[in-house]
């Protein structure tokens, strides 16, 4: 299913002077709530707010793939995704940017998240500008987003941005300056990074940058029949 955020433009053209940018939010929390959407949210908000700053109107699609369970398992039995996982894909594919956020399990994402993008095309993000987070119990899983996120995405030519936010079951309880024992950022902190880094790749990729409809030059049936 997608959502749109409060972030949407309510005139797809924009003023004079801004430029529309679309972002598309895939998470793979498994609970209602959770906290892989809660991050989700508060990196699609940040991006947004520096995007609005650089002068855009911003939509922000949200893909929940929990809803898509059983769709992206037929999808990789037949080869073809369908129905409204299929819109979603083409949300994600034409969108300009992606925040991609997973649960970790076992030290790596989640099988629901992997499944999904075994069944994106294997050139639907090459250039895409592209934000990670993860989510897990505890700071030490945190280098799962270096040794696991950013090579799956890597492999696929996506533009990935170099700063990716982690938060651990403590950082919610964060109200501010206080990192972690490390003497890291905080999660507010660092997720206002992100943003920034995020909207900053996304404001500089422009219209020729996004991947060609590969079905805009076929001719519709009313075309074939010499139909007015």
């Amino acid at each position: 299913m997608t959502t749109a955020s409060p972030f949407d433009a309510e005139d797809f053209s924009g003023p004079e002077g801004r430029t529309p940018r679309t972002i598309a939010v895939v998470h793979a929390g498994l609970g209602q709530p959770s906290s892989t959407r809660l991050l989700a949210d508060r990196l699609a908000d940040a991006t947004a707010r520096e995007l609005e700053a650089l002068g855009h109107d911003v939509t922000v699609e949200m893909v929940e793939l929990r809803d898509h369970g059983h769709a992206i398992i037929d999808a990789m039995l037949t080869g073809f995704p369908t129905g409204d996982l299929a819109r979603d894909i083409e949300t994600i594919t034409q969108a300009d940017g992606v925040i991609a956020v997973t649960p970790l399990f076992t030290t790596t994402y989640s099988g629901l998240f992997k499944s999904f993008v075994d069944i994106l095309d294997k050139e639907a993000l090459t250039g895409m500008p592209v934000l990670l987070g993860a989510t897990g119990g505890t700071p030490r899983h945190s280098l799962a987003l270096e040794y696991s996120m950013r090579p799956l995405f890597t492999y696929l030519r996506a533009d990935v941005v170099t700063t990716s936010v982690f938060a651990a079951t403590d950082d919610w309880a964060q109200s501010g300056g206080a990192g972690h024992d490390d003497g890291g950022s905080s999660l507010p902190q660092r997720i206002e990074r992100a943003g920034r880094s995020f909207a900053g790749l996304v404001s500089a990729r422009g219209e020729h940058d996004k991947p060609a409809d590969p079905f805009s030059s076929t001719p519709s049936f009313l075309d074939m029949l010499g139909g007015d």
